[in-house]
């Protein structure tokens, strides 16, 4: 498990950015998540997989939640995604009692992070610049795909 010197917001956030970079040049969905644990030692991290793994229950966050493994006790970890969790997602950190979520941007998606964030999670939206252009290229790219994502394909 790598230890980041720090729970630094951006610096946690490179990690679920490399993630979606991975995805994006896989050619799936460019999301990528990480979990921390309260000491900044990373437990997971992953990617959106659908389209790699033709699995629709393989987002960021349950990936990098998968690859961080069984715990005891969610409350002090913290979840870190490049874009605002959908309400899968969303319910995941809920359902876990994960104790932190990390958003990279809710620009051109928001989904449950005031949910959350009224069910005392705590939420920081950092509004990077880089999860904001990385999802707007891929959502002008390949509408289809986002809409069928985000479950309002027609």
């Amino acid at each position: 498990m790598a230890k980041t010197e720090m729970l630094d917001p951006e610096q946690m956030l490179e990690i679920a950015i490399a993630q979606a970079e991975l995805g994006k040049r896989e050619g799936g969905i460019p999301i990528g998540a990480a979990l921390f644990a309260s000491d900044g030692t990373l437990l997971g991290s992953g990617r959106n997989r659908r389209v790699q793994h033709d699995d629709p229950s393989v987002h960021g966050e349950t990936d990098a939640f998968r690859a961080a493994g069984r715990q005891r006790d969610y409350r002090s970890t913290t979840m870190v995604t490049t874009l605002s969790p959908c309400w899968y997602c969303s319910g995941l950190v809920r359902q876990f009692n994960i104790g932190s979520l990390i958003v990279g941007e809710s620009v051109t998606f928001t989904g449950g992070h005031e949910w959350l964030r009224e069910n005392n999670v705590s939420v920081t939206v950092l509004a990077d610049r880089r999860c904001i252009e990385l999802m707007a290229e891929f959502i002008e790219a390949q509408p289809d795909l986002w809409n069928e994502d985000i479950g309002t394909a027609p």
